[in-house]
C-alpha cells in the first residue's frame, strides 16, 4: 500500500523478560481514583462513579527518556499512576472476569497542564489541552500479570530525590477489575489498550531541569526528565 503522507511510526512498549513488544492502540485515563487527591481537588470522593479522559497514543514517552517542558503553560504537574495493558479484548466485561483481559501492567506518568485543565474546567469546555498533549505519558515497561491481581502495594514519586506522592493501591476507589468492568461498558476494550488508573494526593510543579523518579513496588520504576 502506498500512502499519501508518510505514516506515523507504531507506538510500541518493551516487556520485560521478552523480546516482544506491546503496541499502544489507545490511552484511557481515569479521574480522581483515590479519595484524597478527590478532595485535594476539591471534589467529593464519596459521591461520583468512575470517569474518563483520554491521552493520544503517541504521548507515550519511553522510560528513562526526556521530556519537554510544554507550551502554554506555567504549571506542569506530575501524576503518577499504575497503568494496566489489555491483552484480551471485550465489551460490558463482568467484574469477575476482568483480569483476564488484562496483558501486564506498568508505571505511568500523566503530566498535566494544571493551568489549562482547570481553566477549561472552569469553563465547562473538554480537558484535551490541559491533559492529552505531546510527550504527556511516560511509561516504564510492561510486566507480564500472568493472571496476577494488583490490590495493594506502595506508590510513589520523587521530585529531586524528595517525595512528593505516596500512598498505596489499596487506597483506589475504584479497583483494576472495577475500571475495566466500567470503562468496556462504554467503549469496546481492544488489545493494545493502556489504562492509566489515576494518581494519589500530592500532585504538583515541576521545572525544567527536574527529575521525576517514581515507583509501584512490585511493578516496577519510573525516571523521566524535564528540559528546556
Amino acid at each position: 500500500m502506498v500512502y499519501a503522507v508518510p505514516a506515523p511510526p507504531l507506538v510500541e512498549l518493551p516487556i520485560i523478560g521478552s523480546v516482544d513488544t506491546f503496541p499502544v492502540r489507545r490511552i484511557y485515563c481515569v479521574g480522581r481514583n483515590y479519595a484524597a487527591h478527590a478532595r485535594e481537588m476539591g471534589f467529593d470522593p464519596d459521591r461520583e462513579p468512575p470517569f474518563f479522559f483520554m491521552k493520544p497514543t503517541d504521548a507515550i514517552v519511553q522510560n528513562g527518556m526526556a521530556i519537554t517542558y510544554p507550551s502554554q503553560t506555567s504549571d506542569f504537574q506530575y501524576e503518577i499512576e499504575l497503568v494496566v495493558a489489555i491483552g484480551k479484548g471485550g465489551k460490558e466485561i463482568p467484574v469477575e472476569n476482568a483480569l483476564d483481559h488484562v496483558f501486564g501492567y506498568a508505571v505511568g506518568l500523566d503530566m498535566t497542564r494544571r493551568d489549562v485543565q482547570m481553566a477549561s474546567r472552569e469553563m465547562g469546555r473538554p480537558w484535551d489541552m490541559g491533559k492529552g498533549f505531546d510527550q504527556s505519558a511516560p511509561c516504564s515497561a510492561l510486566v507480564p500479570a500472568k493472571g496476577k491481581a494488583v490490590d495493594k502495594g506502595a506508590i510513589w514519586l520523587k521530585v529531586n530525590g524528595e517525595t512528593k506522592q505516596t500512598s498505596d493501591l489499596s487506597k483506589l476507589i475504584w479497583s483494576v477489575p472495577e475500571v475495566i468492568s466500567y470503562l468496556s461498558g462504554y467503549m469496546e476494550l481492544v488489545p493494545g489498550d493502556l489504562i492509566y488508573t489515576g494518581t494519589p494526593e500530592g500532585v504538583g510543579p515541576v521545572l525544567a531541569g527536574d527529575v521525576m523518579n517514581g515507583c509501584v513496588v512490585g511493578i516496577g520504576e519510573i525516571e523521566t526528565r524535564v528540559t528546556k
